[in-house]
């Protein structure tokens, strides 16, 4: 770690979380100076992090499948499936799918991105718990969540494991219930 964190547990109670947040690394300056990056490999690199995070991820939430955000949102998005018997969507960055159901673009902390719903994976009527390692601007979230519906499923919720509060990502997610583990 770089110095002291600034990250903080939104559940105190949860003990394994605090631990988890302790393990992120600060990055001051990437990817560009005045960026402060907050880089949770070190939380899925340890096993009690890791299972901090998925067990919180799905608590408390009725869904069918989960929608894991590439790339980070991949990994835990499928332990969160698995812990719950459920299973798992990849929404995938363009040219990565031989058969695409429908994309949607967006905006970015740094330009823009898209995003792709592999056909035949999602039906109507579905609960779907969207998973993502980081809510920044919000861009990304909103996105998933626009894919999602798009296919006729529901957002049952969206889960994060790190929330950049001073990015004010929930904005443009308004009416959504998210639920970040991790502020910062």
């Amino acid at each position: 770690m770089t110095g002291q964190s600034t990250v903080q547990v939104t559940d105190t109670s949860d003990l394994a979380l605090r631990r988890a947040a302790e393990l992120i690394r600060e990055v001051p300056d990437f990817p560009e100076p005045g960026v402060l990056f907050r880089d949770i490999s070190p939380v899925l690199a340890d096993g009690a992090g890791l299972h901090a995070v998925v067990s919180a991820l799905g608590r408390g939430c009725q869904f069918d499948v989960v929608a894991g955000v590439e790339a980070r949102g991949f990994l835990v998005g499928a332990a969160v499936a698995q812990a719950h018997g459920t299973g798992v969507v990849g929404l995938r960055k363009p040219g990565k799918l031989p058969v695409v159901a429908d994309r949607v673009s967006y905006t970015l902390e740094y330009g823009q991105a898209t995003l792709e719903l592999p056909a035949d994976t999602l039906a109507a009527g579905q609960r779907v718990l969207i998973v993502d390692d980081v809510l920044a601007t919000g861009g990304t979230l909103g996105a998933a969540c626009r894919l999602v519906r798009q296919a006729g499923a529901e957002v049952a919720a969206a889960a994060v494991v790190l929330e950049l509060t001073g990015l004010a990502g929930r904005d443009k997610v308004a009416g959504e219930q998210v639920r970040a583990l991790l502020r910062a």
